[in-house]
């Protein structure tokens, strides 16, 4: 291999990234905007995913897997996104829901849930924040006691939690041990959708990803089997926060491509609108503008990809890049949607044109998994620990 190889994207990359597109052009593109308006979830795009197994492309292939890398997962990602946004949370949730099994989960345990996810059987959402408790997780006050038979009786309530009510499953972080020591007392726990004592809170009313359901997940002394765990008792916050490590990477492969979406059709847009008896497009002022947009997009992506390098191989400095990825790419995906709206001008505000949608869904990538202010506090303690 020569050292150039090491900055090109293989060719079966490439080749996945033709098929997904293709895939999204033509089964999901087409039903965005009645996804969005209507604020349903993508049926379409779940069927389309699920026939060709890009609905979960991360699980190994131990389980009924396609067993895609990282890189790769960020790919179809990507390009789902590129379509609608709200599809994409598909396989990235149901990649933020598993990874915790994949990284801490027993053997039974991964072998219990993670092949119904891989056949497109279930999907799997994750429990970490709640009212009280978004950016400090640590201040979590939802509760798993454990009984005299091993079992656990979790009570409390999760917020914002992405595709709840259409996932099967759920990775749950709760307090296990009241009087432990904060950050270190919580532990990790698989919980099923149809567990007495757990249900779920109207669907939130959202600025954007409105085809993707967002409610709170409530227990009221819903009792979960001790062998549902998802590693050891105590260890749930680290589990969580190396899960996110990795996850933060698909969102910024999220926002690459909600942010791509939005400039082709911007491209497209100025090169055919006509003023002053010349295209859009000929113009310098809106040319300095299309360059900005593809110079900050293209760094953007490259950062991901570099991220999702870091995340297959569980490089050491992966919270730093996880964190670099998704906060620039979600800075530049809301700049770049921003900038789109802008360069269709009044048309750019109305519902006939998607940059519109594009440009409300990408403000989410600014705040979920970690806010972008957070995402800066990972950052500077990695640099500052050297």
């Amino acid at each position: 291999m020569s050292e150039f190889d090491l900055f090109r994207i293989s060719e079966d990359h490439e080749a996945l990234r033709e098929a997904v597109r293709e895939i999204a052009d033509e089964q999901i593109a087409p039903h965005a905007a009645a996804v969005d308006e209507e604020g349903r979830f993508p049926d379409e795009a779940l069927k389309a995913l699920v026939a060709t197994d890009f609905h979960a492309p991360h699980v190994p292939e131990d389980y009924d897997g396609a067993g895609a890398d990282a890189l790769a997962t960020c790919i179809v990602i990507e390009e789902v996104a590129r379509a609608c946004a709200s599809s994409s949370l598909i396989p990235a949730v149901n990649k933020l829901g598993t990874m915790p099994l994949i990284l801490a989960a027993s053997e039974e345990v991964k072998a219990r849930y993670l092949p119904p996810v891989a056949r497109g059987e279930a999907m799997f959402s994750y429990g970490l924040s709640e009212a009280g408790a978004g950016s400090d997780t640590a201040g979590m006050t939802c509760k798993a006691i454990e009984q005299p038979d091993g079992s656990f009786v979790l009570n409390g309530q999760k917020s914002w939690i992405t595709n709840a009510g259409v996932s099967e499953f759920y990775t749950v972080m709760a307090v296990t041990d009241p009087d432990g020591p904060r950050g270190r007392n919580v532990t990790a726990f698989v919980v099923e959708k149809d567990d007495e004592g757990f249900t779920f809170g109207a669907p939130e009313k959202k600025l954007g990803i409105k085809g993707s359901p967002t409610r709170e997940l409530h227990f009221e002394d819903c009792r979960i089997p001790g062998d549902r765990m998802v590693g050891g008792l105590g260890e749930g916050l680290k589990i969580a926060l190396r899960t996110l490590d990795h996850t933060r990477v698909t969102i910024g492969a999220q926002a690459v491509g909600i942010a791509q979406g939005a400039l082709d059709f911007a491209l497209g847009y100025v090169k055919e609108r006509k003023q002053f008896g010349q295209a859009v497009a000929d113009f310098q002022g809106i040319q300095f503008m299309l360059a900005d947009m593809g110079m900050k997009l293209e760094a953007a992506r490259q950062l991901v990809y570099v991220a999702a390098s870091k995340s297959e191989r569980g490089d050491a400095d992966l919270p730093f890049f996880g964190a670099a990825a998704k906060c620039y790419a979600s800075d530049v995906a809301m700049e770049v949607t921003t900038d789109a709206v802008q360069l269709l001008g009044g048309y750019g505000y109305t519902k006939d044109f998607p940059v519109e949608r594009m440009m409300r869904d990408a403000k989410i990538t600014q705040i979920y998994e970690g806010t972008n202010q957070v995402q800066r506090v990972v950052m500077a303690r990695q640099l500052l620990k050297g």
